[in-house]
């Protein structure tokens, strides 16, 4: 079905029957997730070629993950809101825009120092991007049935994103060097912003709203200064202490600024009060936490043991992408059969089985035993990622679409950037090898299954 869309009093504009190309919006919305995860999921198996290149240690490396996660995390909810003020189409294509810039300096970059910073640029590109898809979903599709179906299809694409990563990122390191793989999401990058100028309807809903800077500052260096601690930490020092000092500084003057503006907040804290808009934010920050640091410890360990080869290790981790795809792509009907919470909070509760059995191999092997690991982790991500996303914006009004796509995109990157930094940091501490990885991933499946159980009794 074909929609157009039409401007009504206070500059909100809302879809009505006409001429927009449902398919074309889908395939953009699509090749921006791509873009999104790519650029993330590539970086983990090329950490050990740039520490070889810059004689860079954990700390850079991990800033070189965190750089990107961190910018996007703290910037989430401001393209979430420019989305809504300005335009969920502009903010889409402007994104993809600056990701591509972002991805072609990367990988020029003449000094680590200039290759975290693009990474950083890359991170603002994917703050604007990603809700904004988000949000596009959530007004061209207003069935929440038919918005289900187009949600799993979205979702795919994160493990369709870490199938094309590892796999061919891990052929591009071998052959070409690990340059290369920051030139893999620049043709897709292109594409996505011809579509979204070309087939993508434009949507705002100002509602009287406005740019929240005290909140966005504040927000940001509580973030900051939290990864910040995680990351060097295990240095030793002083860094760490001020760190923690900022965040504890930082967060309840965030919550405070907030809280004094009300609806007008960069964050309205009321939703939080919405028992399923929680209980989906809790499951999503705990799902990242514990996959991210797994997919950015287990190939370390794996590589640095000597045991497998950059492209060895993306065959391994293919599978795990494929099946999340394939999982992904049906959540769509296993919602309609079996609801909501069954998939929210089950597939949470199986991504914490998987970690937990990766975090009984001995530094990754047996090879068999990891990858079962991995394919529980895939098949929970698979049915969970859908569902979380769409509660986040179908439990809010249609005007708070940019900023509900937002905040569940910060606790996904928040506990993503927390995940690498926090059992980053435990690895280390225990000098790596098996007794980190065991300690890191039961960690990181014990955070996992509690998220499971908060979203089991939010989400009805």
């Amino acid at each position: 079905m074909a929609l157009q869309f039409e401007e009504i009093a206070g500059g909100s504009v809302l879809p009505r029957r006409g001429t927009t190309n449902r398919t074309l919006v889908l395939l953009a919305l699509c090749l921006g997730v791509l873009v999104a995860q790519i650029d993330t999921s590539v970086v983990n198996l090329a950490t050990h070629a740039i520490g070889a290149t810059f004689q860079a240690g954990v700390a850079p490396l991990q800033w070189v993950l965190d750089a990107y996660n961190l910018v996007y995390a703290v910037l989430l909810l401001s393209g979430g809101l420019v989305a809504d003020l300005y335009g969920r189409r502009r903010a889409f294509a402007i994104g993809a825009a600056v990701m591509t810039a972002g991805s072609l300096v990367c990988a020029f970059a003449p000094t680590i120092g200039v290759l975290i910073a693009a990474r950083a640029a890359t991170g603002l590109g994917a703050a604007l991007l990603l809700p904004s898809s988000l949000a596009i979903i959530r007004v061209v599709w207003p069935d929440p049935a038919a918005r289900g179906r187009t949600l799993g299809i979205w979702a795919s694409c994160n493990g369709l994103a870490f199938a094309i990563g590892p796999s061919i990122g891990g052929l591009l390191i071998e052959h070409f060097g690990w340059r290369s793989v920051f030139l893999l999401v620049v043709p897709l990058a292109s594409v996505a912003f011809a579509l979204a100028w070309l087939a993508v309807p434009e949507s705002s809903d100002p509602e009287g709203r406005h740019f929240d800077l005290p909140g966005q500052v504040s927000g940001a260096l509580a973030l900051g200064g939290l990864a910040l601690a995680a990351i060097t930490s295990h240095d030793g020092g002083t860094q760490w202490i001020a760190a923690l000092l900022l965040t504890a500084l930082a967060l309840p003057l965030f919550l405070w600024t907030e809280h004094r503006r009300g609806a007008a907040a960069l964050v309205p804290l009321e939703l939080f009060r919405i028992r399923p808009f929680s209980g989906a934010i809790a499951a999503t920050a705990s799902t990242t936490f514990g996959m991210y640091g797994l997919i950015f410890l287990l190939p370390l360990v794996w590589q640095t043991d000597g045991h497998l080869t950059p492209g060895q290790a993306g065959l391994l981790l293919m599978p795990t992408s494929l099946v999340f795809f394939a999982v992904s792509t049906q959540s769509g009907r296993l919602l309609q059969r079996f609801g909501t919470r069954a998939l929210a909070a089950g597939g949470t509760a199986v991504i914490g089985c998987g970690s937990l059995i990766v975090a009984a191999t001995q530094a990754g092997s047996p090879l068999l035993l990891a990858q079962l690991g991995l394919l529980l982790t895939a098949t929970g991500m698979g049915l969970n990622t859908g569902p979380l996303h769409g509660i986040a914006v179908g439990s809010v009004a249609q005007a708070r679409s940019g900023t509900a796509s937002a905040m569940i995109n910060v606790a996904r990157m928040a506990g993503a950037t927390l995940g690498v930094a926090l059992l980053g940091a435990v690895f280390a501490l225990l000098h790596g090898g098996a007794a980190g990885l065991h300690a890191a991933m039961l960690i990181g499946g014990v955070v996992q299954l509690t998220g499971a159980l908060i979203a089991y009794r939010g989400i009805r």
